[in-house]
């Protein structure tokens, strides 16, 4: 019953369809600009998988609201600054450090593939998220799933097969051949990750409220942003000429 209650939560269904938005728009944007960033000099893979996650502080804001809030109903000595338990911080960290990984190869992947073959291959990850997902937290398969799965898999094995006719100009096929490899493993790794935030959701002995989970993702954020900023100090990606030259030439692109 209370489940039903909160799906018929107006609130709720706000928040849905909202981040259902940021996650459509930022997902197609994203590869986008990074592909545009690539294309026009870019060379610092690192930095792209940096940007991805860098924005992180900004979760802070919603935060500050419903801690004003949870002040205002509970009072300021009841009210937690933070709600997370240690548990969840540490999965979250874990977890981090994956994601920063898997920032990093698709970014590579992004930097040898056109937008469209590196879409169809991360389209992949919804069937590894619902293999880890069934072997992890025992998620069932569902006839919808089953056919998006099949179809969205065999898409990209065709595409495989047929992988020479899209090859940038100038790449050589074994540069090819590693993007489409880092972009499969991205999609594979990423699909781990979702089964892996809900079983630790599962096994956290508190309750999962939209605050928690900001705060998760702000842990998940942080620790990956910290994997991909050591990537780029050891990349040397931080000097300024050739940081800065190719976001101009980039942001040029896109608002000339």
């Amino acid at each position: 019953m209370e489940s039903n209650n909160r799906s018929n939560n107006p609130l709720m269904k706000f928040f849905l369809i909202f981040n259902s938005f940021l996650l459509l728009a930022g997902a197609s944007a994203g590869s986008l600009i990074t592909r545009v960033y690539f294309i026009h000099g870019g060379k610092r893979i690192w930095l792209s998988g940096w940007l991805q996650t860098v924005a992180f502080p900004i979760i802070l804001i919603p935060l500050s609201i419903s801690y004003m809030i949870r002040r205002k109903t509970q009072g300021s000595k009841n009210a937690k600054l933070v709600l997370m338990k240690p548990f969840l911080f540490y999965c979250a960290s874990f977890i981090g450090v994956i994601f920063g990984g898997i920032t990093y190869m698709y970014g590579y992947g992004t930097s040898k593939l056109p937008v469209s073959t590196g879409a169809l291959i991360c389209a992949c990850q919804l069937a590894f998220t619902a293999g880890f997902a069934f072997i992890i937290v025992k998620q069932k398969f569902m006839p919808f799933s089953i056919n998006c799965v099949v179809l969205l898999t065999v898409g990209a094995v065709v595409l495989a097969l047929n992988a020479s006719t899209d090859r940038p100009k100038g790449e050589t096929k074994k540069d090819y051949i590693m993007g489409f490899l880092m972009m499969g493993l991205a999609a594979a790794v990423e699909g781990l990750v979702m089964p892996l935030i809900e079983l630790a959701y599962e096994k956290a002995n508190q309750s999962i409220t939209y605050t928690l989970a900001m705060e998760f993702d702000f842990v998940l954020c942080l620790f990956a942003t910290g994997f991909t900023t050591i990537g780029m100090l050891v990349n040397n990606d931080f000097k300024v000429h050739s940081l800065v030259f190719p976001l101009l030439q980039t942001l040029d692109y896109l608002f000339k």
